[in-house]
C-alpha cells in the first residue's frame, strides 16, 4: 500500500476498535445494574465523601472513598473521564456530574469536576462513580489521520511518506559535542544521530540500558540547538517521569494537560498553574470580578419594566461581556508570554491537541514510550514537527488494543514499529545496568540477537553471596496443577500458587539468616503472573505463610502489564496454563513474557508446566536454555510435594 492508503485503511481499523470499544463500555457499565459495575471495576458504589474543595487551577474536587469492595482492582484510574452521580430516589441517570480522576490511592479518588460549584445533590447520599467512554480521543486521532492523508507538498506530507517507508530519511554531518561523561557508547552514539538526523531517528531501549536517560540528554542537547521542543508520550505518567527529569537537568519546562492528571508534585509545571503565578494573573481576577458586579446588577432588574431599565440592563450585560472577553484576551497573552519562554513543552499525544498549542510548531518532536503507543496517536504530535525522534523498545509491551479484529487488521503494529523496520534510523542501547548475567540472557538471545551485555556492576551481582540460581525454572508438568477459569474470564491456577509462596517462604527465611544484613537491605520483591485472577489469588494467600507477612510492605503483587517499567531485587512469575490441550492463551505474546523476565535484578523464579508450555516454540527454547544452565528443578524434588 501507498502510506495514503495505509493511513486510510488504518481510519478504518481504528473505527472498529471504537465500536468495539463502545461495545464494552455499554455492556459493563451503561447496561450493568450499579452492582455489577462494582464487581467489573467500572464503577465504585457506595462511596463517603471526605473532602471537597478547589484544587489546582483553581477546579473543584471531590474525594471519595469507597465502602465496598475495598482493595479489589478497578478501571477508575488517574487520568480517566468519570462521573459522579447520586442515587438517591433512583435518579442517578439525572443527578451525575462529569469530571477527571486527579489521583486514585488504594480505596480513595480524588475526581476534578467540570463544574464551576458542587452539585446541588452531592449531600443528599447514595454517591457513587462511573467511568466515561473517552469518544473524544477517538474523534481526534480519525481526524488527524485524515489531515495527515490528505497532505500535500508539505512538511507533514514528507514525513509521512519518510516514518512509512517510502522515501529515505536524511542525516547531516555535525561537528561532536561535548555529552555527559556517564553515557556509555551506546547512549553517545544515540545522541549524536540524533543530532544529525534531518527527519526521524529512533532510540532503541531494551529493559535496564538507561533509555529514559539517554533520551533526557539528547532531549537536553536539541534544546541547545532550538529554542524549543514538543516533548509527548502515550501515558501521563510517561510524560510526568520526563518532566521530572528535564526539571531537574534546570530546564524550563511547561506541562500541558488536564491538571487533574498530572501528578502533584509536578503541579509548579503545568500551564494553568503557571498562569495563576503570572505578574498579570491579580488584573485577570480583578477585570473577571468587575464583570461578576455588572452581571450582577443586571439580573437586578425586574421583568417589568419600561424602556430606560431595559437600556440600562443591556449595557450592563454588554460591560460584563466586553470584560469577560477583555479577560480572556489577558489570559492568552499570559500563556502566548509562558510558552514561548518554555525550553520544553511537555503532553500526551493526544494532549499536543490541546487548544494552548493550536497552530504552534516546533523544529523536533519528541515521543518517547513510542512502541506502546497507537500509530494514530503518534501522528497527532507529528503534525507539528520539522523532524520526529522515538525512543521504546517494540519486543516489549504493546499498546493495549480491545478489538481483535483491528489488531489483526494492523492496530497493534505501531508506527515506531513500522519505521524501525522500513528505515535504518535506529541505534540499539547495549549495555543494560539492571540484571545479573544470567537473567538478562535467554531474552538477549531470543530478542536482541545476543547484542546486549551487563555492565560490570550488576554482571554476577547476587541477593546474597551463596544463592546459586540467581535464574531458576521450577517445572510443575505431572503434578496434576489444572489451570482454572474465573468467571469464564481470567485463568488461575492454587496448587502452582500456593507452590510459588511457599518456595518463596522458606527462600526468604534462607536469606535472613544467610546474611542478615543484605536481607534488611533488599528493597523489593515482585510476585507476578499473567492473569488478574492469580495475582488476586496470590494477594489473599500470602497471609498464610509468616515469612513473607514479615516483609509484606516489600511485596508487590501485579500482572505483567502492571509491573511494565518497574524492578525488583527479587521476581518471582507464576504462569499459571496447565491443561491437556496445550493452550497457552496470550501467554503466545512472547513479548509479555520479555516484560515479565527483565523486572529482575538479582533472582529470578519462574514456576510453569513444562508439558503445557513447551508446545509454543519460544517456552521450548526457554525450557532448553533453562536445563542448558542448571536452572533447571523438578517440583517433585521440592519438600512440599514430598
Amino acid at each position: 500500500m501507498t502510506a495514503i492508503e495505509e493511513l486510510k485503511h488504518l481510519r478504518k481499523v481504528l473505527k472498529i476498535e471504537k465500536e468495539e470499544d463502545l461495545q464494552l463500555y455499554r455492556k459493563f457499565v451503561i447496561e450493568s445494574e450499579i452492582g455489577e459495575r462494582v464487581k467489573n471495576g467500572n464503577s465504585w458504589y457506595p462511596v463517603i465523601i471526605t473532602q471537597t474543595g478547589y484544587g489546582r487551577g483553581e477546579q473543584v474536587f471531590v474525594e471519595i472513598e469507597r465502602t465496598t469492595a475495598k482493595g479489589t482492582d478497578h478501571q477508575l484510574q488517574t487520568g480517566k473521564r468519570a462521573s459522579l452521580f447520586s442515587n438517591v430516589n433512583n435518579q442517578a441517570s439525572k443527578q451525575r456530574t462529569e469530571g477527571v480522576i486527579g489521583t486514585a490511592v488504594k480505596d480513595k479518588l480524588r475526581i476534578y469536576l467540570n463544574a464551576d460549584e458542587l452539585p446541588e445533590w452531592i449531600n443528599q447520599g447514595k454517591i457513587g462513580v462511573d467511568l466515561l467512554f473517552d469518544e473524544t480521543s477517538y474523534k481526534e486521532m480519525d481526524e488527524t489521520l485524515r489531515l495527515v492523508a490528505d497532505a500535500q507538498n508539505n512538511r507533514l506530507s514528507e514525513l509521512r511518506e519518510i516514518l512509512l517507508g517510502h522515501s529515505p530519511a536524511g542525516f547531516s554531518t555535525i561537528s561532536s559535542s561535548p555529552l555527559q561523561n556517564a553515557l556509555n557508547e551506546s547512549q553517545q552514539l544515540a545522541i549524536q544521530q540524533i543530532l544529525s538526523a534531518n527527519d526521524v531517528a529512533i532510540v532503541h531501549g531494551p529493559p535496564g540500558t538507561g533509555k529514559t536517560t539517554t533520551f533526557v540528554e539528547a532531549i537536553k542537547q536539541v534544546t541547545l540547538l532550538e529554542k524549543q521542543v514538543l516533548v509527548t508520550a502515550p501515558s501521563n505518567t510517561a510524560v510526568d517521569l520526563l518532566c521530572e527529569r528535564l526539571d531537574a537537568e534546570g530546564l524550563n519546562v511547561v506541562r500541558i494537560g488536564h491538571p487533574a492528571r498530572v501528578g502533584d508534585h509536578l503541579a509548579d509545571l503545568v500551564i494553568d498553574n503557571k498562569i495563576t503565578q503570572h505578574e498579570y494573573f491579580n488584573d485577570i481576577k480583578n477585570i473577571r470580578k468587575k464583570a461578576e458586579e455588572f452581571r450582577s446588577l443586571a439580573f437586578k432588574y425586574k421583568r417589568n419594566f419600561g424602556k430606560e431599565e431595559s437600556r440600562q440592563r443591556q449595557l450592563l450585560f454588554n460591560e460584563a461581556r466586553s470584560l469577560k472577553q477583555e479577560a480572556i484576551k489577558l489570559e492568552d497573552y499570559i500563556i502566548s508570554d509562558i510558552l514561548s519562554e518554555a525550553q520544553v513543552i511537555a503532553c500526551t499525544l493526544v494532549g499536543a491537541n490541546n487548544q494552548t498549542l493550536k497552530d504552534r510548531t516546533f523544529k523536533t518532536v519528541f515521543i518517547d514510550e513510542a512502541a506502546q503507543a497507537l500509530e494514530p496517536a503518534c501522528w497527532i504530535p507529528i503534525m507539528k514537527a520539522g523532524r520526529v525522534i522515538m525512543a521504546g523498545d517494540h519486543f516489549q509491551l504493546p499498546p493495549t488494543v480491545k478489538s481483535f479484529e483491528a489488531g489483526k487488521q494492523g492496530l497493534n503494529t505501531t508506527l515506531f514499529e513500522k519505521t524501525i523496520k522500513r528505515q535504518q534510523v535506529d541505534s540499539l542501547l547495549n549495555v543494560q545496568y539492571r540484571m545479573h548475567k544470567a537473567i538478562m540472557e535467554f531474552s538477549n538471545q531470543q530478542f536482541y540477537h545476543g547484542k546486549l551485555v551487563a555492565a560490570d556492576s550488576v554482571v554476577d551481582h547476587r541477593l546474597f553471596a551463596n544463592d546459586e540460581n540467581t535464574l531458576l525454572f521450577i517445572d510443575t508438568a505431572g503434578c496434576g496443577f489444572d489451570e482454572k477459569i474465573e468467571n469464564s474470564r481470567s485463568a488461575f491456577n492454587p496448587e502452582e500458587g500456593i507452590l510459588l509462596l511457599s518456595y518463596l517462604n522458606d527462600f526468604v527465611q534462607q536469606f535472613s539468616l544467610n546474611d542478615a544484613e543484605k536481607f534488611e537491605r533488599i528493597k523489593r520483591i515482585g510476585i507476578i503472573s499473567p492473569y488478574k485472577a492469580q495475582v488476586a489469588y496470590l494477594s489473599e494467600q500470602v497471609e498464610n505463610f509468616d515469612q513473607l507477612c514479615s516483609i509484606r510492605e516489600k511485596i508487590r503483587f501485579n500482572t505483567v502489564d502492571g509491573f511494565q517499567g518497574q524492578e525488583c531485587d527479587l521476581i518471582a512469575i507464576s504462569l499459571v496454563r496447565s491443561n491437556d490441550k496445550n493452550e497457552i492463551g496470550f501467554l503466545g505474546d512472547t513479548r509479555r513474557m520479555n516484560v515479565a523476565m527483565t523486572r529482575a535484578k538479582k533472582k529470578l523464579l519462574i514456576i510453569g508446566d513444562s508439558a503445557t508450555l513447551s508446545s509454543h516454540p519460544f517456552y521450548a527454547a526457554f525450557l532448553e536454555h533453562v536445563q542448558t544452565n542448571n536452572a533447571y528443578q523438578s517440583a517433585w524434588e521440592l519438600s512440599y510435594l514430598q
